[in-house]
């Protein structure tokens, strides 16, 4: 099958060109494709989440979402020599 390469502006304007159907069709095909990589982000972000608990002598898995939100927040904080 050949190949034709597209700028992002030349696909935009070929789905506008669609009957609003096909745009539905375009819009639900792109929906799926991102709810799959979303899906694959977040297995990826728990599984760095597991390994950082684990350094720090936690058990990512039976930590209740308030752990794992301090766990996060002081990850995020962790280079701020700010404290209350």
């Amino acid at each position: 099958m050949a190949s034709v390469e597209l700028t992002t502006e030349q696909v935009i304007d070929l789905v506008k060109q669609l009957p609003a159907e096909s745009k539905k069709d375009v819009l639900l095909a792109l929906a799926a494709g991102s709810q799959s990589s979303q899906s694959e982000r977040m297995a990826a972000a728990k599984r760095q989440l597991r390994i950082v608990a684990a350094k720090r002598g936690m058990n990512g898995d039976s930590m209740s979402d308030d752990e794992r939100q301090a766990l996060v927040d002081d990850l995020i904080h962790e280079d701020r020599s700010c404290r209350e």
